[in-house]
């Protein structure tokens, strides 16, 4: 062989050595550049002062801004979209709740793939409703409750159709074996008003919403809704625990990439928010917001988001939910 090939093969070989190298060390160095969270509501909110609260521990701890964008609208979809459109490479992700499988179930057309259009990242925290009356409702418990909705029928507020607590309510009313008539607020705040204004007979609220009112003697609270008694809200007994064997809905709050982003990349999100959700400031924040940090690891979230969606479509089919 000539020995001009032969440094010509050499230089080349080299050069593929390095193309390779600097493509794996730009993986491992995720993130080089600054990342983006959308939250898909509007600023204020729980979704937002947890997304808020995890990017600043991302950002201290990647040494990058970590910009938060709300972008609310349509059920969180428009926000939800923006992520699904974009590159998969970790550097816009989605804060997502629980009411995004909602969403989802009660829309028969959306622009992008609800299930593959994402992957999850990470979990940041769950919290419980609580059940809570109007005191002219004569039911301290939960089977004392089921016993006045079957002697008459209950409206119940919540703070929007195909919202969490309208869902939560659903399943309840569906496994209790009762009628109810839903009663639809713009927000959770004018939904709880309803309720102690005795607009409405009850609601399914998170504890930070309703148990001012519940202390003040405006509501009485009955259980919660997690499959078993809380810390989150001491004294209260679970509906599946107290009448509804069975029943638990909690919320929850975490982060989806685009679908196909790297592996390693969802990893290193994955580890990262963990750790800030290890924090003693996080969970003091979690507790006001009434929640609990939920720490998952990427495999127990392969098939999370199919799960959710297939249940919440049952319960919209159960409920007579028709998609938009």
């Amino acid at each position: 062989m000539r020995p001009g090939r032969t440094v010509l093969n050499a230089i080349a070989a080299a050069a593929t050595v390095c193309a390779f190298a600097q493509v794996h060390a730009g993986e491992s160095a995720y993130p080089a550049r600054n990342v983006t969270i959308v939250v898909p509501f509007a600023p204020g909110g729980s979704a937002d002062i947890l997304q808020r609260a995890v990017a600043k521990g991302l950002a201290d701890m990647w040494g990058r801004s970590i910009v938060v964008d709300n972008r609310p609208g349509a059920a969180s979809m428009i926000g939800a979209e923006l992520v699904a459109n974009s590159d998969p490479d970790g550097y816009r992700l989605l804060h997502a709740t629980s009411s995004y499988p909602g969403a989802v179930a009660t829309r028969s057309k959306l622009p992008f793939d609800p299930v593959g259009g994402f992957v999850p990242v990470a979990m940041i925290a769950r919290a419980p409703f609580v059940l809570a009356v109007h005191p002219s409702v004569p039911a301290k418990t939960t089977k004392e409750f089921i016993a006045v909705a079957k002697k008459r029928s209950l409206n119940y507020s919540s703070s929007g159709a195909g919202g969490s607590n309208h869902f939560a309510t659903e399943l309840l009313a569906q496994m209790a074996g009762i009628k109810m008539t839903h009663v639809p607020y713009k927000g959770v705040a004018p939904a709880v008003v309803g309720v102690i204004s005795g607009d409405v007979d009850f609601i399914l609220a998170s504890s930070p919403g309703v148990m001012s009112q519940v202390k003040a003697g405006k509501a009485r609270a009955i259980a919660v809704t997690s499959a078993k008694p809380t810390p989150l809200v001491p004294g209260l007994p679970s509906i599946a625990e107290s009448g509804v064997p069975g029943y638990a809905y909690e919320n929850w709050w975490g982060m989806f990439a685009p679908g196909k982003t790297p592996a390693n990349v969802v990893s290193t999100i994955n580890a990262a928010v963990n750790k800030v959700l290890a924090s003693p400031e996080m969970k003091q924040l979690l507790e006001r917001e009434g929640a609990e940090a939920a720490i998952m690891s990427v495999a127990q979230l392969a098939d999370f988001l199919p799960k959710e969606i297939a249940s919440y479509r049952k319960m919209a089919q159960a409920a007579g939910m028709k998609p938009e």
